[in-house]
């Protein structure tokens, strides 16, 4: 058996996931892991099959020819052997939005190793009419040995500087 992973997107209409998760099943594939979400008025998701080795170049065919049938453009990649092995943390910022805090942020994480396991931001009104909030949450994988605190304050400058509120949890 292969693992690929396959990412999708396409204007956002019924029967999209479901025409996907058909491909999938004519080459003898099982549907392992997904995460779909509409934004923009696009549909995009990431999916993890596993299909019999001698499928792989038919199933890619037809998956890409959801193109042209649907709208929905798939792309197929091998699955990757790297683990995210560490400690979970989870990570919560929310503040007014501003252009550059997903960028500061995540350069401090990178610097200390920190490897981003799921990321959502999204932007509402604020309470008392003062602007747009940003807010973000994600869960992220520290590396062997290296201390929730280190992050802390690797992350608090940033979030003095953009003044944002910031909290980090254990993910577990």
């Amino acid at each position: 058996m292969t693992q690929l992973v396959l990412t999708a997107v396409g204007d956002d209409r019924e029967g999209l996931v479901s025409a996907l998760s058909q491909v999938v099943a004519e080459h003898g594939g099982n549907w392992l892991d997904s995460q779909f979400s509409r934004l923009a008025g696009k549909f995009a998701g990431i999916v993890l099959v596993d299909l019999p080795a001698e499928q792989v170049a038919a199933f890619t065919d037809a998956a890409g020819a959801l193109r042209d049938r649907i709208g929905w453009k798939v792309e197929a990649t091998p699955a990757g052997t790297g683990g995210g092995e560490g400690h979970e943390v989870q990570v919560h910022l929310v503040g007014l939005d501003r252009p550059g805090t997903v960028r500061q942020v995540t350069e401090a994480l990178a610097a200390h190793h920190v490897s981003i396991r799921t990321f959502r931001s999204w932007t509402h009104p604020a309470p008392q009419g003062g602007g747009l909030l940003f807010e973000a949450e994600a869960v992220v994988t520290l590396p062997e040995g290296l201390p929730v605190e280190v992050v802390r304050q690797a992350l608090e400058p940033i979030a003095d500087e953009l003044m944002v509120d910031l909290d980090l949890a254990d993910a577990g």
